[in-house]
């Protein structure tokens, strides 16, 4: 059994706060969403997430040469590698050999598993309240590895697998994503994950819409109308009957598309920014953050 991956990913402006990375070979993809709110202290929220992408990556590597690829023990030894100040939301699975699907999540990013295009199964979001969620951080005043869902699901071919952060489960509801996959059947995953995430981010400029985001809002008591401007990452998997060899896996790759996105398929590629400036600031306390 194999899954072939693609993914694409729209940033919120210049290169947004998401990671992701798609190991191919170890059948192992990854999201994560830095948390914003540190702009406001100078700091790039971006760094933390793709730092934490990063050393998944070398965990996965280093993992698979010693037998297999436990998501649990890459997000913990990613978790312990990533020293930068920041935050982040993070999800990470491996389709095992029998078709044992294992995945680890922490924060709001998530997934869903679709077959014969109906829903089987949509990971519970971590949240404390509306726009908190649970989040990795570089301090101890941070959650983590140990308060994630950890799940393991059975899939067969034919399953697809639709893996995103916020940005996609904000400004589309489950079923939405459902009966648009089934109206886009025949395409690449990648494709299929540019599609996703070009409707998501449509949606998120829709004021005048009542979106999963605005929805949640009003259960919070807090007046909101529209969809939700955010970074978009969605990478799309097809559960395969055979064992198609897999693309060599390249590390460090990014590729900017002219529109803004990045557009993948089955490499291991951690989209990053620049080197974030320095920063004076020293943050001992216990923070409270939001996405923003």
């Amino acid at each position: 059994m194999n899954m072939i991956c693609g993914s694409y990913y729209f940033p919120k402006k210049n290169k947004g706060h998401d990671a992701h990375f798609i190991c191919a070979q170890e059948q192992t993809i990854g999201v994560a969403d830095g948390v914003g709110d540190w702009a406001k202290l100078g700091v790039d929220a971006s760094q933390y997430a793709r730092e934490l992408m990063r050393n998944s990556i070398k965990s996965v590597k280093k993992q698979q040469a010693f037998g297999g690829v436990d998501p649990r023990r890459v997000l913990n030894e990613a978790y312990v590698k990533t020293k930068c100040k920041g935050s982040s939301t993070a999800c990470i699975l491996t389709l095992k050999d029998k078709g044992v699907l294992n995945f680890v999540n922490v924060g709001d990013s998530g997934f869903m598993v679709l077959r014969n295009y109906k829903l089987l199964y949509v990971s519970p979001r971590q949240q404390r309240r509306f726009n908190h969620p649970y989040q990795l951080g570089y301090s101890t005043h941070f959650d983590n590895p140990r308060s994630a869902t950890k799940t393991k699901i059975r899939v067969f071919p034919g399953d697809i697998l639709v893996l995103g952060t916020d940005g996609l489960w904000d400004n589309m509801y489950p079923n939405e994503i459902v009966q648009f996959v089934e109206n886009m059947r025949e395409m690449k995953p990648e494709a299929l994950a540019c599609a996703l995430a070009s409707v998501a981010r449509g949606r998120s400029l829709d004021k005048g819409r009542f979106s999963p985001f605005s929805r949640a809002a009003q259960k919070a008591g807090i007046k909101y109308l529209g969809g939700k401007k955010d970074d978009i990452t969605v990478v799309v998997g097809y559960i395969m009957a055979t064992s198609t060899p897999a693309p060599s896996c390249v590390g460090g790759l990014e590729i900017m598309s002219d529109n803004g996105g990045v557009f993948v398929r089955g490499l291991v590629t951690v989209l990053g920014a620049p080197p974030p400036k320095k920063t004076q600031h020293e943050f001992d306390t216990n923070f409270d953050f939001s996405h923003g």
